[in-house]
């Protein structure tokens, strides 16, 4: 659950502090201390603002300029298309507010909390608490994960360093393959970290103290980030990938969907659900299914589509094609599908890794020889982990003509199960080039030389304030400042 402030209970507590200083006279420094401004705040408070402002702006965001998934890449993987705005992201623009507001966002509002967390309970602290130090970590290599695959080369090692005892102003950039090997160190470090029984964690949103599950979460993070660089580093990721997979007691990992990562959220506001606030509570009517996305689950009879769509006035569950002029995309108004209800009331939970991704992973990781197991069993539990999520089953239908296992079919209903979570199925066609996308409508206008975006460019505030280093960073991705460059893991 969201965490949600008392005030009135914070002002209580602070008149009584005022009162029980101004009783006291014989110590003016400690009459002189204000009880509104803590010198020091303790993870329990830090955790929780930490944890949600990094899941919601990933989600969506309730602003505009910072809607990274809705105004961007839930767009740009044809899960959704607008009927407006279609220079919001729909014909590949991105807004230069966009970039470096989530850029800004992610960095000081997220790493920021979890690396004090880090800095107040690890080893050597005033009372360090090793599971505060893990669940930090694991959570500061989400958001590290995120900002690289965005971004491409990023502050890593210097990053988050402007309140240290020698604090870097101008942090220098790491490439990916090596911001990548610290992301892996560190869930594996954080897995250590985090000891079940061991020291309690209090100011947990998405676990509520669960530690096992925080072990699973970093586990499987860890497959995920080990996945991505497969092509790249195939050694390393099939050694990673063994460990985990070969002894679940040290490493385990989601075992069902009530693993799954995600920021559950309630009807009390502002601890609603980031599509609910923008779509109903704002009244925004932007977003339809996209044709492309409808069309391939119509054809293989995929139930889910009723949890993802709301039927249009013909009771039919049918989208519109991506990149369309306004004038042409409100023509759809009548006949193109709403986002179901499953992810636009207010309790609806913001997910950012589940049980069937998990094993569309392992399904891939199999096919490729880097793990032994059946590429099927975890394909089919991949399938199955979607559906239950919604409270479904596969028809039998489904599943006949979904045929034999490929490659291609696992990434292709890994993008349909991610539905919701645009930024990581972004990334996954950016890595594999699949699915394979219908050719553009004829009637598209599309930007970016009609080139799918290939990353985010880097903020102009870094050219101002960090020149030298983005410059670097530039060099360090292989090709220029814009949305075409191909990151370091893409596949082609």
């Amino acid at each position: 659950m969201k965490n949600i402030l008392n005030h009135k209970t914070i002002w209580m507590t602070a008149l009584a502090g005022i009162l029980t200083a101004s009783s006291c006279t014989k110590d003016f420094d400690e009459m002189n201390v204000s009880p509104n401004n803590p010198t020091a705040i303790g993870p329990q408070y830090l955790l929780p603002t930490g944890i949600e402002t990094a899941i919601d702006r990933y989600w969506g965001h309730r602003t505009r300029f910072e809607r990274i998934n809705i105004d961007a890449a839930e767009l740009y993987v044809q899960h959704l298309t607008r009927n407006i705005y279609s220079n919001e992201g729909d014909d590949y623009t991105v807004s230069p507010a966009l970039v470096a507001n989530n850029w800004k966002g992610f960095y000081n509002d997220s790493q920021l909390n979890f690396q004090r967390i880090i800095a107040l309970s690890g080893e050597g602290s005033a009372n360090p608490n090793s599971n505060y130090e893990g669940v930090a970590l694991v959570m500061r290599t989400w958001v590290f994960s995120l900002l690289t695959d965005l971004y491409g080369a990023i502050p890593y090692n210097d990053a988050i360093k402007g309140t240290a005892d020698a604090p870097i102003y101008t942090p220098k950039y790491d490439p990916m393959d090596v911001v990548y090997a610290g992301m892996l160190n560190d869930l594996k470090m954080a897995n250590e970290k985090l000891v079940v029984g061991g020291p309690a964690v209090a100011g947990d949103i998405m676990y509520s103290g669960d530690i096992l599950k925080w072990k699973k979460f970093a586990n499987s993070l860890r497959l995920r980030l080990a996945n991505r660089q497969a092509a790249k580093k195939p050694a390393e990721s099939k050694a990673i990938m063994t460990e985990i997979v070969s002894d679940p007691k040290t490493f385990p990992i989601f075992t069902s969907n009530a693993d799954n990562a995600q920021l559950n959220c309630t009807t009390v506001l502002p601890s609603n659900n980031e599509w609910n606030q923008v779509m109903k509570q704002d009244g925004r009517t932007d977003w339809n299914i996209s044709k492309t996305l409808a069309d391939k689950m119509n054809a293989l009879d995929d139930s889910r589509i009723t949890k993802y769509a709301n039927p249009n006035k013909d009771g039919k569950y049918e989208g519109h094609p991506n990149g369309l002029p306004d004038a042409i995309a409100t023509t759809y108004l009548a006949t193109s599908s709403t986002i179901g209800d499953a992810f636009t009331k207010a309790e609806a939970p913001e997910v950012i890794m589940t049980f069937a991704e998990l094993n569309f992973i392992l399904a891939e990781a199999a096919l490729d020889g880097e793990i032994t197991g059946s590429a099927k069993t975890y394909f089919d539990a991949g399938i199955a982990a979607s559906f239950a999520q919604y409270g479904l089953t596969p028809p039998a239908s489904f599943i006949t003509k979904l045929g034999a296992v490929t490659r291609e079919k696992v990434l292709e209903q890994k993008w349909v199960a991610l539905f919701g979570q645009g930024v990581e199925a972004w990334a996954e066609w950016r890595r594999t080039g699949f699915p394979v996308f219908p050719a553009v409508d004829p009637r598209a206008v599309l930007q970016n030389s009609g080139i799918l975006p290939t990353r985010f460019p880097y903020p102009n505030s870094e050219y101002s304030l960090n020149a030298e280093s983005v410059k670097a960073g530039e060099g360090l991705n292989g090709g220029p400042n814009d949305m075409k460059t191909k990151l370091w893991w893409a596949e082609k």
